[in-house]
């Protein structure tokens, strides 16, 4: 018997492919949105043969406003009710925001910002009318620092999160802003962004940092930072002077650029 249905966005690569397997091993059906509609069919063969779950795939670029239309009408389709939604897809600029393409800035907003809102404005009424729900924001430590847009964007992601953590309370429906850093994915690559300097101590796993948001989702916490390291990091900045804060955010974005 099925466990329910979960969608996933940006469910190809990285920690949105983590959580696929996650949630398949532990018997959820699966719609994987993602842009690239091979990518898509490929994974939904792997796992409908691995885990013998049905899978849906749904292709749409979330930086389009019809690509978040889609996604909505799936997530309003009570036939097939999603009983967990993991808004995941994102990327990054490794330009400093003077020199970036503004059209590029738009899109990162749209898919960062944009997306998971509409997402959970659209599911979350029919979640507290059943009375249960999981939502997980991957959100990023970038959050607690001043590192570009990407880090303004996953802010609002993260408050947003802890508020609506507080207003859905005794409603049976649980969210989490699940936290990580530098995790072992595609996205650095992607994003043509330069890595070689950081510590190895200082990488996460994928696999791990999945595992440890859906523990602390099904725990009802409002916010999931995986390591030590990253734990340590935001007690810091939670503390420390802007200044200083500022001064690590526009750092680390300089060496991701070369």
């Amino acid at each position: 018997m099925t466990s329910g249905i979960a969608l996933i966005t940006g469910a190809t690569a990285g920690i949105g492919e983590s959580f696929t397997r996650l949630l398949a091993a532990k018997n959820y059906d699966l719609v994987l949105v993602a842009r690239d509609e091979a990518r898509l069919n490929e994974r939904a063969e792997a796992l409908r043969s691995q885990y013998q779950i049905k899978v849906e795939v749904l292709r749409a670029d979330l930086s389009e406003i019809t690509g978040c239309e889609r996604v909505e009408a799936r997530l309003r389709d009570q036939s097939k009710p999603i009983d967990v939604l993991i808004n995941n897809a994102g990327f990054g600029i490794n330009k400093a925001f003077t020199a970036s393409d503004l059209s590029d800035e738009s899109a990162l907003l749209d898919v960062l910002v944009r997306a998971p809102m509409r997402a959970m404005h659209t599911v979350l009424p029919l979640m507290k009318s059943r009375g249960s729900g999981i939502i997980i924001n991957v959100s990023s430590v970038a959050g607690w620092i001043a590192g570009g847009t990407y880090s303004a964007a996953k802010s609002y992601l993260t408050v947003l999160t802890e508020s609506l953590h507080t207003e859905l309370r005794g409603s049976g429906v649980k969210i989490t802003a699940l936290c990580p850093g530098f995790t072992r994915t595609e996205f650095h690559q992607r994003g043509k962004m330069k890595m070689t300097g950081l510590p190895k101590f200082m990488w996460l796993d994928a696999d791990a940092v999945v595992a440890k948001a859906w523990d602390d989702a099904q725990a009802g916490k409002p916010v999931s930072i995986p390591g030590w390291q990253y734990k340590l990091l935001v007690a810091i900045v939670s503390i420390a002077p802007r200044k200083f804060v500022r001064n690590i955010g526009m750092n680390i974005r300089r060496k991701q650029r070369g």
